[in-house]
C-alpha cells in the first residue's frame, strides 16, 4: 500500500495541497467542512481530553482553554460539548492565522465558543492567558524555527497545561489512513493531505529530540504523539 513511500525520515519539504493559498476555495471548504468526520475518527482527542486536559483544570470547574492553529473549529466544539457532559463549565477561544479556517469555523456557533483569526504570537503580545492550551495536526506544518516560536508561545499562554497532539508516523498508519479516506474525501483535500500529513509527521523519538527543554513527548493512541508542557 506504501508503494515506494519512504516512510523512515520525515518528508520535510512536503507540502500539504491546502497549505497553498491559491488552493481550490471550494474543495478547502469541503475539506474544512469534513475535518470533524476524519478528526473523530483518528485524533483520539476524547481519551486526551480526559487523561491530559481534565487533570489540569482549575478544581472550581470553570477554564479557559485555547485551540491554537483550530482550522475548521471541530476540537474546540468538541471540548465545550465534552465539559458539559463532565459538568466542567469551558470557555473555548480557537484561533488561526488563516482567515479560510476562521471562515470555516465561524460557519457553526456553539455557546462557550469563539474563533478569531490570530497567531500564537498575536495573544502573547495581547497578554492573553488559559488555563490549558492545546492543538491539534499543527506541529508537522511547522519548520524548526516555527515550531519553536509556537512551542515557546503556548508555554507563555498557558497557565496550567499545553498539550499538542499529531500523527505518530508509522508504515501502519499510513497504511489505514490510505484505505479509511477514501470513503470521505471525494471532492476534498483529505486523502492526499492526510497522506503528507503522515510522511512530514513525527515518531515519538524524533518529537522528543525536536522539543525545547520543559516539554516531553508522549505516545497516544490511535497513532498519536502528544507534546506536552506542564
Amino acid at each position: 500500500m506504501t508503494g515506494t513511500v519512504d516512510l523512515s525520515t520525515r518528508a520535510v519539504d512536503l507540502r500539504e495541497l491546502m497549505d497553498d493559498p491559491d488552493c481550490d476555495p471550494a474543495t478547502l471548504d469541503r475539506t474544512f467542512r469534513r475535518f470533524a468526520l476524519v478528526n473523530a475518527a483518528v485524533s483520539g482527542w476524547r481519551s486526551v481530553w480526559r487523561t491530559h486536559v481534565v487533570p489540569a483544570l482549575p478544581p472550581t470547574g470553570r477554564a479557559r482553554v485555547l485551540d491554537l492553529g483550530c482550522g475548521g473549529g471541530d476540537l474546540a466544539r468538541s471540548l465545550v460539548r465534552w465539559a458539559r457532559s463532565d459538568g466542567f463549565d469551558l470557555e473555548v477561544v480557537g484561533v488561526d492565522p488563516d482567515p479560510r479556517a476562521i471562515a470555516a469555523a465561524e460557519r457553526q456557533t456553539t455557546a462557550g465558543v469563539t474563533f478569531r483569526t490570530q497567531s500564537s504570537g498575536d495573544l502573547v503580545a495581547a497578554g492573553e492567558r488559559f488555563d490549558v492550551v492545546v492543538s491539534n495536526h499543527v506541529l508537522h506544518h511547522l519548520d524548526d524555527t516555527e515550531r519553536g516560536a509556537f512551542l515557546r508561545d503556548s508555554g507563555e499562554l498557558a497557565v496550567g497545561r499545553s498539550v499538542h497532539s499529531d500523527i505518530r508516523r508509522s508504515v501502519s498508519a499510513y497504511r489505514l489512513y490510505a484505505i479509511g479516506a477514501s470513503f470521505v474525501s471525494a471532492g476534498t483535500f483529505i486523502r492526499e493531505d492526510g497522506l503528507r500529513s503522515i510522511r512530514r509527521s513525527f515518531t515519538v523519538p524524533e518529537l522528543a529530540a525536536a522539543l525545547p527543554a520543559g516539554w516531553r513527548a508522549e505516545p497516544a493512541s490511535p497513532h498519536r504523539v502528544l507534546a506536552v508542557r506542564d
